[in-house]
């Protein structure tokens, strides 16, 4: 068995948090950052388990970045 890294990106939402991996379009949620990152690792495992090749290619983005973007307001 292998590993591969993927980026989660995790956000407060109400009470919540969501979590995302940007590389597969997978998302999921939890009731403290550490569920919502740990749900979102059960969830890709799941789709990197069960989805054809075919599948996790078209969806897979082996390019994504997380950086700052500064706007103007007002």
């Amino acid at each position: 068995m292998s590993t591969r890294t993927f980026t989660a990106i995790v956000h407060r939402e109400g009470d919540g948090f969501v979590s995302l991996c940007p590389e597969l379009d997978v998302a999921s949620q939890g009731d403290s950052i550490e569920e919502a990152r740990d749900n979102l690792r059960e969830a890709v495992e799941l789709l990197l388990e069960t989805a054809s090749h075919t599948e996790i290619a078209g969806r897979l983005n082996v390019e994504s970045y997380v950086t700052p973007l500064e706007v103007r307001v007002g």
